[in-house]
């Protein structure tokens, strides 16, 4: 290979790499360091084997570029570098042979990195899916909350026309769970109130989620604050806003005591965030929560569905805190995600500081 060619492939600010026949690494140009978090001085002479562990699509797309002497583009890649976590790349591999500036067969492979794209890929999916949730929630709670009243007004004139005492217990058993349908019909209804947004502090809403909590569950998780007393006012419903990071808390409260998890606790944290895109719009500036327990974790099998209605990791659960919790972020232009390993669950609601607006003071009072 040519110091020329390699000094060209230096200048680039895309990252690129070049393989050899045996799939060994035998240059890296900054651009790719940086990427990848590597050295080329420890790294070159290496085989993809031995540098990435999730190695078979990058080897498969090289190996296909090469079979077919034709470039080969894997548009979703997702590899691990020295145990790290996982990065989601593009990736164009292009064979070059022997009569070119490189004076070898190898191929050429660059990278470039989508985690952005698909971030806010993920957030437009979790948007249509809280407007569909919200439809659902209301279709379905109309439907069912309509023939209650006609259910529970026939119990109890039959409770009263009973003159057996013994089967007064039955008619109270058919009341009784009326009664508790009607509320959670009128849970599924909540998220569709109008907001009334005021101007907050984000620490209000959290000291009062952790009242509640500590009520609770006082005796049985320890909960800690971290905050950054430096963020600016919401503009936002404050009911709203406390029953989204109650119904998340509450969440990892339920699972740490399920679980009987030693040293049980919940860590409230806020940050500021610059820059962010959220439900499509761009803001300057963004005010993240982050709810993290020391619990068992989310199952895997749960994690795409745990936002979806009356769908619930406990036997007692009714499956809609973090759909109401999503509803609510949405109706602030804001987003809720989440990432769980055993050990560790962490959810996130990100949250815009826009300004309320303005009054219009254009007419002058006579």
């Amino acid at each position: 290979m040519t110091q020329l060619a390699l000094s060209g492939l230096d200048l680039l600010a895309t990252a690129v790499i070049l393989v050899d026949e045996k799939d060994v690494l035998r240059h890296m140009n900054p651009a790719a360091e940086n990427l990848l978090e590597l050295s080329s001085s420890h790294t070159v002479g290496q085989s993809l084997t031995d540098i990435f562990a999730d190695h078979e699509l990058l080897a498969g797309a090289v190996r296909y570029a090469r079979q077919n002497n034709c470039s080969f583009s894997e548009h979703d890649l997702a590899i691990a570098v020295s145990g790290r976590s996982r990065i989601h790349l593009t990736c164009t591999v292009t064979p070059i042979d022997a009569s070119s500036a490189f004076e070898m067969n190898c191929c050429l492979v660059e990278f470039r990195k989508i985690e952005q794209q698909l971030r806010i890929a993920r957030e437009e999916r979790v948007h249509d899916q809280s407007v569909a949730n919200r439809e659902l929630m209301r279709n379905l709670a109309h439907e069912i909350k309509n023939p209650l009243g006609g259910i529970r007004g026939a119990a109890q004139l039959l409770d009263r026309e009973l003159e057996t005492p013994a089967l007064h217990e039955y008619t109270q058993v058919i009341m009784k769970e009326t009664d508790r349908l009607h509320a959670l019909m009128s849970r599924l209804l909540s998220p569709h109130r109008i907001p009334r947004p005021t101007s907050l502090n984000i620490h209000e809403v959290l000291e009062r989620v952790r009242s509640v909590l500590l009520a609770e569950f006082h005796k049985e998780i320890h909960i800690k604050r971290d905050y950054d007393v430096s963020l600016p006012m919401l503009y936002g419903d404050s009911e709203q806003l406390i029953q989204a990071t109650l119904n998340v808390a509450r969440n990892a409260a339920q699972a740490l005591a399920e679980a009987q998890t030693e040293g049980a606790c919940i860590t409230l944290k806020t940050r500021a965030a610059r820059q962010v895109t959220l439900a499509r719009k761009r803001f300057r500036h963004a005010i993240e929560v982050c709810i993290t327990d020391n619990g068992p974790g989310i199952p895997a099998e749960m994690s795409e569905r745990v936002f979806y209605p009356l769908v619930s990791g406990r036997d007692a659960g009714s499956g809609l805190g973090l759909t109401i919790a999503q509803n609510f972020v949405s109706q602030h232009n804001g987003t809720i995600t989440f990432e769980s390993a055993p050990g560790k669950t962490c959810f996130t609601l990100l949250l815009p500081v826009s300004k309320p607006p303005q009054a219009d003071n254009s007419a002058v009072p006579a």
